[in-house]
């Protein structure tokens, strides 16, 4: 049976050993950029919220995802050009550096996003 994680600690504490340390980073990259944002598990991945979804992340065997929905994505398709990516999607090889700056400027990209959409509605 699927473990049902309900807290980003415990997602990140059932990781591979490898996984643990880019994930914490990830998380306090996030929490910095996005300092009221709140913490969820959305689909069993660890995710943050403010006004809506900004990003979910996860650990991988081989790589860390970012889902940063499809704008997040587009709109850095030149600076995400060397990763692998899906229509909302970013892969980051365990075996290369993780782009913290650029993870923090899709957070923040993703935080001015909700904010018009909200005030949108």
């Amino acid at each position: 049976m699927e473990t049902q994680f309900k807290t980003i600690d415990e997602y990140i504490a059932l990781q591979p050993e490898r996984n643990i340390l880019p994930l914490e980073k990830i998380r306090e990259t996030i929490r910095e950029a996005a300092p009221d944002a709140e913490e969820t598990i959305s689909y069993q991945m660890p995710a943050f919220k403010y006004f809506g979804i900004l990003v979910y992340f996860a650990g991988f065997k081989n790589h860390i995802g970012l889902y940063a929905l499809p704008s997040g994505t587009e709109s850095f398709q030149k600076e995400l050009a060397g990763y692998k990516m899906g229509k909302g999607s970013i892969q980051f090889p365990l075996d290369k550096p993780i782009p913290y700056d650029l993870i923090r400027k899709i957070v923040l990209f993703r935080i001015e996003e909700n904010i018009m959409n909200a005030k949108t509605k």
